[in-house]
């Protein structure tokens, strides 16, 4: 049975997986976005950072020994083996994590002077008017030039405007994700530190109609951290394998305080599989709270039960113009 000195395993362990897999199996390794990586045979596994996380199966590590015994199998001496013995035929050579990418341009639509077309949409489907001129005076509500669509723009940690999405107010409107968006940053209102727990949605008027709802039972919704995902989130068949929705991936990643997600997806078949996967695949060190709508399919549905309003919603299509 071969033994290993420690300063041999010592050794071993400053491999971290990234390191490994492009010198060792390139082949296995899959660039997601900016320096994250995933694996081919398992792609809710992370790579970023210096460090890696099997999302599926909440365990995590830093070096490529934690991988080959955590996620393959090997043995410790295994594991051993098979790194010191690549090792000594090729050393590995450094790499860098760093994958540049054509940065997306996001091209917003032209802004209408006056934004009474949109405001009148979302006061008819319950949202509260601060929301609403909140929304209009920090830039993430506006209205388009010349369609008069309601366009909802999401921005990143540094303020930068990096996703947009619209949805006509008509009765045969459209909704669609403006062209150059990054689903990662999403529509959202500004995060509060001191609350460690997200609220997340399907889209940006369910954002919207929540915070109405929290105003009308007497709370301010500025103490809260609400989050959309920009559409309706399909996981894979085989959910274990699926991958978190981009928006959340990089919430979490931006804002550590976060302890704890709170699912507001819609009632209906795609929301609520859409909540099994999150629940299913998001690390252990996060809570998960199931919260769908306790009437209608959406949060608006509900909210607009709750005002009296007369829910109408035809059908819609995605193609832009």
């Amino acid at each position: 049975m071969p033994f290993y000195e420690p300063d041999v395993v010592a050794e071993a362990k400053k491999l971290d997986l990234l390191t490994y897999l492009q010198n060792y199996e390139p082949q296995e390794l899959v660039h997601v976005s900016g320096n994250v990586y995933c694996t081919k045979t398992h792609d809710s596994l992370r790579i970023s950072n210096g460090k890696w996380c099997w999302f599926s199966q909440g365990i995590g590590g830093k070096s490529a020994l934690d991988y080959l015994i955590k996620v393959n199998g090997y043995s410790f001496l295994e594991a051993m083996e098979r790194i010191v013995g690549q090792a000594a035929a090729k050393p590995p050579a450094p790499v860098s994590s760093e994958v540049k990418e054509k940065p997306k341009t996001l091209l917003l639509p032209e802004k209408y002077r006056y934004a009474e077309y949109a405001a009148s949409y979302l006061e008819k489907r319950g949202i509260s008017w601060e929301l609403i001129s909140f929304c209009i005076s920090t830039g993430r509500l506006y209205e388009s030039n010349p369609y008069h669509n309601v366009v909802f723009v999401g921005f990143d940690k540094q303020g930068k405007a990096r996703f947009a999405c619209q949805r006509g107010i008509y009765d045969s409107r459209f909704h669609g994700d403006v062209n150059g968006s990054d689903k990662h940053y999403s529509f959202a209102l500004p995060v509060n530190p001191k609350n460690s727990t997200v609220h997340l949605f399907e889209s940006a008027i369910d954002l919207l109609s929540y915070a109405t709802l929290y105003k009308l039972e007497g709370g301010d919704w500025r103490q809260l951290n609400l989050l959309s995902l920009a559409g309706v989130y399909q996981p894979k068949k085989v959910i274990e394998e699926s991958k978190l929705p981009a928006a959340l991936t990089q919430y979490l990643e931006d804002y550590p305080h976060i302890k704890t997600v709170a699912l507001h997806l819609d009632n209906d078949c795609p929301g609520r599989l859409a909540a099994k996967a999150i629940q299913t695949i998001l690390p252990k060190e996060y809570e998960v709270k199931n919260r769908p709508p306790p009437w209608g399919k959406d949060v608006n549905d509900y909210l607009c039960n709750r005002l009296g309003i007369p829910i109408q919603k035809p059908k819609e299509r995605t193609k832009e113009r």
